[in-house]
């Protein structure tokens, strides 16, 4: 089995040294970027990354403007690294897709450990389709379709969607989502889950409805 790719992006080469050697431990391929710039060159190069890991403050282009560029054309795992822990930073991280966030300084360990979290849920999710509604929803493929019609969705609204249908007809509440789709460690606020709940609905159309939501607690799927 080939080895998954991580990009690695980040302007101080010790970091991505750091990085670079718990993540090969691992059995990673790990591929460099010192700045945004070079990251997207690196991302349009190399069409099998699996995941990448990527500095906010960086020269050229920064975390956030290379987010965008990446965006515009895949859905792969990017989890952001900063050196502050602005609440706005970390929505603003959410609204462009990312799908974990970590400040520094942090723990390599822990940083692997959330990687591969992230890549065992994109990979091995299992090969069952599930069915219900019109909405199919392919875990292998991590692929959604609606009445035979394919739909982007970002790594999250992927997972969101797949815990609700696993959870259907159950009242959930903001604190139960997070724990379970954005992980127990991840100490985030109800402004997370909503916007990713609006954004599944937009991108659902009709199907939208299904998400019910629980005035004062949270949500329910239910068709």
């Amino acid at each position: 089995m080939d080895k998954l790719k991580v990009l690695v992006v980040d302007d101080e080469a010790r970091m991505r040294k750091l990085v670079r050697d718990f993540l090969v431990k691992q059995d990673f391929e790990v591929l460099e970027a010192g700045d945004g710039e070079k990251a997207v060159e690196v991302f349009y190069e190399h069409k099998d990354i699996a995941l990448i890991i990527l500095d906010v403050m960086m020269p050229k282009m920064d975390g956030w403007e290379a987010c965008r560029e990446i965006r515009r054309y895949s859905q792969v795992p990017i989890i952001m690294l900063t050196a502050k822990s602005d609440e706005k930073d970390e929505l603003l991280g959410f609204e462009l897709g990312v799908d974990e966030y970590i400040s520094k300084p942090f723990s390599p360990k822990i940083l692997v450990a959330r990687v591969e979290a992230i890549l065992r849920r994109t990979n091995a999710m299992g090969e069952e389709k599930k069915e219900i509604g019109g909405i199919v929803l392919d875990q292998a493929a991590h692929e959604v379709t609606i009445d035979g019609k394919q739909i982007e969705l970002s790594f999250k609204e992927f997972e969101l969607l797949a815990y609700f249908i696993e959870n259907q007809g159950i009242a959930l509440s903001r604190e139960r989502i997070l724990n379970n789709v954005w992980n127990y460690d991840y100490f985030g606020d109800a402004r997370t889950i909503d916007t990713h709940v609006k954004k599944l609905r937009s991108k659902l159309g009709d199907k939208g409805a299904f998400i019910k939501t629980i005035w004062g607690m949270g949500y329910k799927f239910d068709i």
